[in-house]
């Protein structure tokens, strides 16, 4: 599918923090066919590197700051929600118990964007585009597709979330009975939450990517001979055929192979 712009409350763009910016361009580029265009920088001066499918915007990469270095903040993917008004959002989110991380900034054909995390400690950004469509192309193989926050507090992430987007909100349940919430922008999907289940080991409320592939079992063979692990091997669920990967600095991503119609 092909984008020319994001309403307020969507996600419309995903950009990878990497340790090692070599390493992630290889990884990412061979297992998702992307084209790399090292032409940009970031707001710190480091190098932004496009990524790029059949010639239009998917996502991004790039280096760690140094400030998230000095913390111990790991290789991450990034999710960008537009907004109409990043500073006023950004006021919204300390009103309603976040924490903001950094800016709001103005980037260079960018927009203007801002870090923050819910209350919960889940981060995101805020972006609102000026040049720049985000990601041109979504909800086919090898682009992203989906958004999904795992959360330590379920209740308090939807109150957060309804209340900043006005998004709304619908429980519900995983195939394997984990508690969920769907979430809704207008009459649109716009995300799921999943509570963090004991079994999964201790870790922190955190904002998920999927990427659409057209093979979920060749996707898979591709990250493991690319050096990635599976934590969770391809299975099947309501939308496809779908994969938990860790990539080998560690993020983690999930893919899935779409079901007709869905996407």
């Amino acid at each position: 599918m092909e984008m020319t712009g994001y309403s307020a409350g969507t996600f419309g763009w995903v950009d990878y923090a990497a340790a090692d910016l070599d390493a992630a361009k290889s990884f990412y580029g061979e297992l998702f066919h992307w084209s790399l265009d090292d032409g940009g920088t970031t707001s710190g001066g480091d190098p932004y590197v496009m990524a790029r499918l059949n010639g239009k915007d998917v996502g991004g990469l790039m280096k760690l700051s140094a400030e998230q270095v000095q913390m111990g903040v790991p290789p991450h993917w990034n999710s960008y929600v537009a907004v109409d008004d990043v500073d006023a959002a950004v006021a919204h989110v300390a009103e309603l118990g976040g924490e903001v991380h950094a800016g709001p900034m103005d980037l260079p054909e960018a927009g203007r964007i801002a870090a923050v995390a819910d209350p919960t400690g889940a981060v995101f950004l805020l972006w609102t585009p000026s040049d720049t469509v985000g990601s041109v192309l979504v909800n086919e193989p090898n682009t992203f597709c989906w958004n999904e926050l795992y959360t330590n507090d379920l209740d308090a992430a939807e109150k957060f979330y309804t209340d900043l987007f006005g998004w709304t909100s619908k429980r519900a349940s995983s195939s394997e009975g984990t508690p969920l919430v769907e979430l809704y922008n207008g009459e649109r999907p716009a995300a799921t939450m999943m509570a963090i289940q004991p079994e999964w080991g201790p870790m922190p409320s955190v904002w998920g990517v999927y990427f659409a592939v057209a093979d979920c079992e060749d996707a898979i063979a591709r990250a493991k001979d690319l050096g990635a692990t599976v934590p969770l091997e391809p299975r099947d669920i309501p939308p496809g055929r779908f994969a938990v990967v860790q990539d080998p600095q560690g993020a983690s991503f999930s893919i899935i192979q779409l079901k007709s119609g869905t996407g």
